[in-house]
């Protein structure tokens, strides 16, 4: 049942990001959706289920987006891993604040990960002048939207693990 969430869920945020987002004003400078399911996966599952759907992710990504191949797949992995890493080092618990932060810490970090593959990739251009702007307003929705998206996957695969479990548990009494 998890990885049947997984997919789905990797599936609507793709299509909304690729989809939907590019043409809501407001949304323009929106942070990647992705990022807060990664962190939910290194939060609660286990290293070989979130790895799989991380390169997953990532290789989906790196064939919808006109950039570089390998960066998304690249900055979700390290994302993964240093998620992983914090949280077993420092204990995060479940604890909101902690865990918007690791949201943030995680758009910043796929932001200059971006960036520096931009500059080492294409040292003839020049970055846009607004580049810190457009990261700090993404770091900004971050700290407000990163956490409730953490909180909708939870309740929303434990809701189904609970009827998919009542389910079955009715299936066997018959």
């Amino acid at each position: 049942m998890s990885y049947c969430f997984n997919i789905g869920i990797c599936l609507v945020l793709v299509i909304l990001q690729t989809t939907v987002m590019p043409y809501l004003s407001m949304l323009d400078r929106f942070y990647d959706l992705l990022i807060p399911f990664i962190v939910y996966l290194s939060l609660s599952r286990p290293i070989r289920e979130g790895l799989l759907f991380v390169c997953f992710l990532g290789f989906i990504m790196d064939n919808l987006s006109g950039s570089f191949f390998g960066l998304y797949l690249t900055s979700y992995f390290w994302l993964f891993i240093g998620v992983k890493g914090i949280t077993q080092l420092l204990q995060v618990g479940k604890r909101v604040t902690s865990i918007t932060v690791i949201v943030a810490a995680g758009v910043l970090a796929e932001n200059l990960i971006f960036l520096g593959s931009f500059v080492i990739f294409s040292p003839e251009q020049q970055l846009a002048g607004d580049a810190v702007k457009i990261v700090a307003v993404q770091i900004l929705w971050a700290l407000l939207t990163g956490s409730v998206f953490l909180i909708i996957f939870r309740n929303t695969h434990n809701w189904l693990d609970t009827g998919f479990r009542a389910l079955y548990a009715r299936r066997q009494n018959e």
